[in-house]
């Protein structure tokens, strides 16, 4: 296993810029499609009682890199130091849009949702740097020192955090919220509409994903596909353990769970791909491949914890009461 991802750290990953664009535009769909459910006053309850929030953020910022951490030491034997990086590099990047969808999906707090990876993606010009940087860094100096090739400063550019503020939350959320208050009557038909038309969306674009790179796909997907598996449940897990033990409202539970477990690959492969830090000579193939692995998966695995939560309820007992008698 480790052998074979070495040799995965050496080759040279394209993706489609085009791909790229594609699905910028496709999440602005998504997201209008989901503020036809949001409700205004239901953001003042965020702030009114900010608990969640901060939960979320904390998570976010500081729990998921730290866990992601530990995790490449546990298994540093078995992973190459690019993969263990590239894993480093998605626990440093803020939430990613497709949580909102997948939350709405879930019946969670859409709402606190769409305000955490608003909060993430302003703040990822800081914490992304800043976590990449310390835990990247004692990775190499404590694990594997060749780690430290792609030890570089991060510079989030800041004009995708515009787009996706602006672009992909800000504008199309405005226009559902627009559309609910003027045209009530037809919102209530789009939003059941737009549900079905985003899944179709997310397996289009899952499928798009997967058709690049193709070769490689098939022959390391094996291996890469477990250690994102594992890093993605450990992620979900952490969201939803200290949401629980937190003990916020089940609406918000699920919002945090999904929230920290769906993380902007995008903007780690725009980094990944931004010559001006990691320059092309630069044998970063583990890294790409797992960054991208990562953005496919989380939508399959959002979706179907999406669905889980919605159709089951199996998170509705109040476990944070069970923690505290205990």
């Amino acid at each position: 296993m480790y052998s074979s991802l070495q040799q995965l750290d050496t080759l040279t990953i394209n993706l489609d810029r085009t791909g790229n664009g594609l699905l910028l535009l496709f999440m602005a769909f998504v997201m209008y499609g989901v503020a036809l459910g949001l409700k205004p006053q239901f953001f003042r309850g965020v702030f009114n009682r900010p608990r969640a929030l901060f939960i979320g953020l904390a998570c976010q910022w500081l729990f998921l890199p730290f866990v992601t951490f530990l995790l490449c030491v546990l298994f540093h034997n078995l992973i190459s130091p690019m993969v263990a990086m590239g894993l480093i590099l998605v626990a440093s990047c803020p939430g990613g849009a497709v949580s909102n969808f997948v939350t709405s999906v879930a019946k969670g707090n859409t709402e606190l949702s769409v305000l955490m990876s608003s909060i993430t993606t302003l703040g990822a010009p800081i914490f992304t740097p800043i976590n990449y940087a310390v835990w990247g860094g004692l990775y190499a100096k404590y694990m594997d020192s060749s780690a430290g090739d792609v030890l570089r400063t991060l510079q989030v550019p800041p004009l995708q955090i515009a787009i996706t503020v602006i672009g992909i939350i800000g504008i199309p959320v405005l226009f559902g919220l627009a559309t609910v208050k003027f045209a009530p009557n037809a919102s209530a038909k789009l939003k059941e509409i737009f549900r079905y038309l985003s899944i179709a969306v997310f397996i289009g674009v899952t499928a798009m994903m997967v058709s690049q790179n193709m070769i490689l796909f098939k022959e390391y997907i094996g291996i890469v596909f477990i250690i994102v598996l594992v890093h993605n449940l450990v992620s979900l897990i952490l969201g939803y353990s200290a949401a629980t033990i937190g003990g916020v409202p089940v609406k918000d539970r699920r919002a945090v769970t999904i929230e920290v477990g769906i993380q902007n690959s995008g903007l780690g492969l725009i980094l990944l791909f931004n010559t001006g830090i990691f320059p092309p000579e630069i044998a970063k193939g583990g890294m790409v491949f797992v960054t991208a692995w990562w953005g496919v998966w989380h939508i399959v695995s959002g979706l179907l914890l999406g669905t889980l939560f919605r159709a089951s309820g199996f998170d509705t007992l109040n476990l944070s009461k069970f923690i505290k008698k205990k």
